[in-house]
């Protein structure tokens, strides 16, 4: 039996939460509701504008992939994560943060000398997540950092589309899918940002490859990634990319397909206060109902989207530890 349920990879991320105005993003300059890769120097000039802004989020580690592993060891799956952190207080703090949830990693990472990565994430009234990202030595994560033992220990291994901006990432998580095919380990990819299939259109679909196991995406970036104009459109090219997908529609849920039909799942009704995150826990929630849970996809789906709404309901993008058992119980 495989030792791991999940194996991923991604960005490392030290994220800072801080909540603005419209007219805050506006009048700095910054793209609303989408990541936007920064200088460490721009990031440093936001913070000074914004000081006094801050949530009461606490400091967590981070990353899309990261916060998709965490969530699913959580609610009860073993995870291993390949990331990249330097030798500095952020970075012992990142690593700290994934042993305390229980997430494998390699005990080289945190040696090398650099700056771990920082995102900025900056919340609007509507409850927008808007991010500015400073990689730092994540922009360096390359194949040298794949661990293939437990790659190949591993059900499903996860992918973040993020990696597709970085020089090395883009070839490792190519490489990464390419063992995890010749291994036998299934396959996920989440398309991470509608800015991001955007702008890497062509490198995105060369890292996805064909006939991914599992994609995770929501609507918009469904249909840049198809460039189609509907979600029934989208839907059905998607079929041709992935052999199973998960389209998430924010408060209307989520559509699911598992290879053979559809299934559109609902979501729960909250006050939504914060929506950074609500992806990535779709993605773990989902990714641990069908490799621990053993649940169909329809059940699953429907967990992923009550997990995602716990998530968008308070500030930060995850939740507290002692929240994720509880969510299990339907």
């Amino acid at each position: 039996m495989p030792a791991y349920d999940i194996y991923g990879l991604g960005a490392a991320l030290v994220d800072t939460e801080i909540t603005v105005s419209d007219d805050d993003l506006t009048r700095f300059g910054v793209e609303k509701g989408v990541m936007t890769l920064v200088d460490e120097a721009r990031q440093q000039e936001l913070l000074q504008h914004l000081e006094g802004h801050m949530c009461h989020a606490s400091r967590a580690s981070g990353g899309s992939a990261a916060n998709s592993i965490i969530a699913a060891q959580y609610f009860g799956a073993q995870t291993f994560y390949s990331c990249k952190v330097a030798d500095d207080e952020n970075g012992k703090f990142y690593l700290n943060d994934l042993a305390s949830a229980g997430v494998k990693f390699s005990a080289a990472n945190g040696t090398a000398a650099g700056i771990t990565g920082k995102c900025l994430v900056m919340i609007t009234p509507d409850a927008e997540r808007t991010m500015n990202t400073f990689l730092g030595i994540s922009a360096t994560l390359s194949s040298d950092d794949i661990d293939e033992n437990a790659l190949k220990a591993s059900k499903y291994v996860y992918i973040e589309g993020y990696l597709v901006t970085s020089p090395t990432g883009r070839p490792a998580a190519i490489r990464l899918r390419e063992l995890a095919k010749a291994a036998g380990v299934k396959v996920a990819v989440s398309l991470s940002d509608p800015a991001i299939v955007e702008y890497f259109y062509d490198d995105l679909h060369t890292m996805v490859g064909d006939q991914v196991d599992l994609l995770f995406c929501n609507k918009a970036e469904a249909l840049t990634f198809t460039r189609t104009n509907n979600l029934e459109e989208a839907a059905a090219k998607l079929q041709g990319i992935a052999r199973t997908f998960a389209i998430t529609l924010g408060a209307e849920g989520a559509l699911v397909f598992d290879g053979n039909r559809y299934s559109q799942v609902p979501a729960p009704q909250v006050a939504a206060v914060d929506t950074n995150g609500a992806g990535d826990m779709f993605a773990g929630a989902f990714l641990y109902g069908i490799t621990r849970g053993g649940w169909d996809y329809e059940t699953t789906g429907r967990f992923a989207t009550r997990a995602a709404a716990a998530v968008v309901s308070q500030f930060g993008p995850r939740l507290r530890p002692e929240q994720h058992k509880p969510l299990l119980v339907d």
